[in-house]
């Protein structure tokens, strides 16, 4: 009777198992939010090997780092460091180059254990399963106990499949976030395009408005762009707007955004800024184009690469998306018609236009 009350059990277990599984193929398939489906693989690889803490991290090959992205059981401290490097010789340099899972049924025995870290936290035993897809490890799943245990190799068959969904997943995500991010970007120039300034200039001008914050906007031309295609070729105008690119993704802040809006016109978007520093911001990028681009085509063109440039900011210069974006925009002009190379902006002694 004992014995047919086991066997009932580890059915029952091998049944919760797999629906365990189920549930965790169906995350798979029905988000593309990484974190999201790595916590939910964790939470059935803990319940399935009855480990009561555990992670997933992320492994960055060029870097050599991994990326902490979902935890459960273990404290505050020990999760706080969310990006740490891979040490010669450690736990995880080890899973990486072998590539295969590692059971650990004791720390203090294995001289390869020496996080401190990991010590501090009293990890006594642990399975690292790393994540591979195609014979690229994505990352690795860490399931950990506070205790020594003896680790029953085919107890622990379902943990490999659900280290396969995990790897599957971050595939997916990371090319759902490639397919977002090539949807959203210009190819020539690195910065967003035309149809994502659309989106991005109507929710930052919503958000300046609600919150009564100042919301400046830089529109660049670059100076007689048609000569550069006329007379090098368009080929070395790609190159020129290339380097343009470069330079305003290396100048402009991390909260700020950088569009090629059209042909040879960017604008740069800079979220609770006003037009003062706005002003600096546009100097810079003035100064930086004029050097930078054209000392990266000495020896291919015999003149120099600029731009004139508009600033405006909400709500000094305009209370409506569209008023605000005019203004810039014929400023830019302005710039353009009274000498190039140079930013313009209201309030500032404004020669009359040409043929005026």
């Amino acid at each position: 009777m004992e014995c047919d009350a086991c066997s009932k059990e580890m059915l029952e277990s091998r049944v919760q198992a797999l629906q365990d599984l189920i549930e965790v193929a169906r995350a798979v398939v029905s988000t593309l939010d990484l974190d999201t489906v790595l916590q939910a693989i964790l939470s059935s690889a803990q319940k399935f090997s009855r480990m009561p803490a555990g992670s997933i991290a992320l492994y960055d090959e060029t870097l050599q780092e991994l990326t902490l992205h979902a935890h459960s059981g273990l404290t505050a401290d020990f999760v706080k460091k969310e990006r740490w490097e891979v040490l010669p010789g450690g736990l995880t340099d080890r899973v990486l180059r072998e590539g295969e899972i590692l059971f650990v049924e004791d720390t203090e025995e294995e001289a390869f254990f020496r996080n401190p870290i990991a010590v501090s936290e009293g990890i006594r035993s642990l399975i690292c399963v790393p994540l591979v897809v195609k014979g690229s490890i994505q990352g690795i799943l860490y399931l950990d106990d506070f205790v020594p245990r003896r680790f029953d190799r085919e107890d622990m068959t379902l943990v490999p499949v659900m280290a396969s969904f995990a790897a599957m997943a971050i595939v997916n995500a990371k090319l759902h976030r490639r397919t977002k991010v090539m949807a959203i970007t210009d190819e020539l120039t690195g910065l967003h395009n035309h149809r994502y300034f659309r989106q991005i200039y109507r929710l930052e001008f919503g958000r300046a408005k609600r919150y009564r914050k100042p919301l400046s906007l830089i529109m660049l031309d670059v100076d007689d762009f048609k000569r550069f295609n006329d007379a090098y070729g368009h080929a070395i105008g790609d190159r020129v707007l290339e380097t343009i690119g470069e330079i305003v993704l290396q100048t402009v802040r991390a909260v700020d955004y950088a569009f090629r809006y059209g042909g040879e016109e960017l604008v740069v978007l800079l979220p609770e800024t006003p037009r003062d520093n706005a002003l600096l911001v546009a100097e810079r990028l003035r100064e930086r184009i004029e050097e930078g681009a054209t000392a990266s085509l000495t020896g291919v063109v015999d003149r120099s690469v600029t731009v004139s440039v508009g600033v405006v900011c909400y709500p000094d210069d305009g209370a409506g998306r569209d008023e605000l974006f005019n203004r810039v925009d014929g400023l830019m002009y302005q710039a353009k018609r009274s000498g190039k190379n140079r930013v313009y902006h209201l309030g500032m002694d404004l020669p009359a236009p040409d043929g005026v």
